[in-house]
């Protein structure tokens, strides 16, 4: 039987582990994707009347930003087949890894919605002068990249494509060069170094890689930085020019800043709202803390120390092992703001479903809906549902809740339709995404080896 909000001031003690899903809420979401079509909007940046400064690791902001499609259930079949297609390059990087062996810095950051990306974007400065573009956010790559002419192929974006001859700091790297030598399939070219990334889903860049000015905003600029130009690129793009890499590699943007930390917060994905994307800020008081690991064969994936998931106050049983990172280099938990919808491995995620089937009786089953196995039709006749507390379990008893609606979304236009927005993987490696990171800010403190979550903070 479902319970109606007007009850919520009155729930028992045996109701505190469990919270409203706003339904109506994500369903104007969900509405106001469809209803704007109208062409990408700038975010509004912040101005500092103020000359501008060179990058020297004191703290920096850059603003986080969402794309239209008049159909919400194309946008979620768009969104899910570039996650599944993004979670293969995932598996696939970490396959060929272990077959191996102080300004304020701010960036906008917004959801790929109207570019029908479940992706994030940010808004960079690339080049003197400088010329913006909106470039995918990924925690889980190293090498950034754009689009450059002359273009041998190039995929659409919304920006015009870069020209580095209109760049007076564009130097290619050498052959030789420590930053070439770094890249896992260097190639030269008439002694300029060039590079080339393949990713799971087939998608590609290759080009010349060169060192060029970034820049935040007006006021701050990196010099010197290794960027992918890329002349013959392809795949699920999704409108942006390029992928700004926030990995943990020697080639990530954070490493060549020698930052000490950097954080962001991701808006709803429906939203056309703005958040930022820092460099070496502080994180908020409130934050729930977990270790920052290490992976000994792979150093681009952002691990943390997560110990288990609680489904209505309860821990899901399931050994902790199955978290960790095995001495094979396999298994562990990433946090990945590439990654749409998190997956679990099978034998984490079954427990953890059926826990929330069992706690979830109340509601109408409506079966699968492409990856997600676990739907439900919520009735017309309610804008609040009650649904299960969803938390993830670190180390020392720290607990991390997450809103109803970072686990239970909308998934058709015209319909009532939610899921259940965990998946399962046949791989032992599992991955929280940014549905499950949505309104909270992340940092990554370098220095000091933990990942912070805080709620509302965007």
């Amino acid at each position: 039987m479902f319970i109606p909000s007007s009850t919520s001031s009155s729930s028992s003690s045996s109701d505190k582990h469990f919270q409203f899903l706003d339904v109506s809420g994500s369903l104007q979401h969900a509405r106001q994707v469809v209803s704007r079509n109208s062409p990408h909007t700038t975010p509004t940046t912040i101005q500092q009347p103020q000359p501008p400064l060179i990058y020297s690791r004191s703290a920096l902001p850059l603003s986080l930003i969402s794309r239209s499609d008049d159909n919400y259930t194309s946008l979620t079949l768009s969104r899910l087949a570039r996650d599944q297609a993004h979670v293969r390059s995932l598996l696939s990087r970490l396959s060929f890894s272990l077959s191996k062996h102080s300004n304020q810095l701010e960036s906008p950051v917004i959801s790929g919605l109207k570019q029908q990306s479940g992706e994030y974007f940010v808004r960079i400065g690339i080049g003197t002068p400088a010329a913006e573009f909106y470039m995918v956010m990924d925690t889980g790559s190293d090498v950034s990249w754009l689009q450059c002419r002359p273009c041998v192929q190039c995929y659409q974006q919304s920006d015009p494509i870069f020209n580095p001859s209109a760049s007076s700091t564009y130097a290619p790297l050498s052959c030789l060069s420590r930053r070439c030598i770094a890249l896992d399939f260097p190639a030269c070219f008439a002694g300029r170094c060039g590079y080339q990334v393949i990713y799971g889903d087939a998608s590609f860049t290759v080009g010349e890689f060169a060192a060029e000015t970034i820049s935040f905003g007006s006021n701050v600029s990196v010099p010197n930085v290794a960027i992918g130009c890329g002349h013959t690129n392809g795949g699920l793009f999704s409108g942006a020019a390029g992928l700004f890499g926030l990995g943990g590699g020697a080639l990530s943007l954070p490493s060549q800043m020698k930052a000490t930390s950097f954080s962001y917060c991701l808006v709803n994905r429906d939203s056309n709202a703005s958040s930022t994307l820092d460099f070496n800020s502080t994180q908020p008081a409130d934050s729930v803390e977990a270790p920052l690991l290490t992976n000994s064969f792979v150093d681009t994936y952002r691990y943390v120390g997560l110990s288990g998931i609680s489904v209505g106050g309860e821990p899901v049983k399931f050994p902790s092992s199955l978290l960790e990172i095995g001495r094979d280099g396999r298994g562990g938990v990433i946090v990945d703001s590439g990654t749409t919808v998190s997956r679990l491995r099978k034998e984490v995620y079954f427990p953890v479903r059926d826990a929330f089937r069992n706690m979830s009786r109340n509601l109408s089953y409506a079966g699968e809906y492409l990856l997600f196995d676990t739907c439900y039709d919520l009735p017309s006749s309610l804008s609040e549902v009650r649904v299960p507390e969803m938390s993830f379990e670190f180390g020392g008893g720290k607990r991390l809740a997450l809103p109803a609606s970072n686990y239970m979304i909308p998934v058709e236009s015209g319909s009532r339709k939610f899921c259940f927005a965990f998946a399962g993987t046949l791989g032992s490696l599992s991955i929280i995404g940014n549905v499950q990171q949505q309104g909270m800010r992340v940092t990554y403190d370098l220095a000091n080896k933990y990942i912070a979550f805080s709620p509302n903070k965007c």
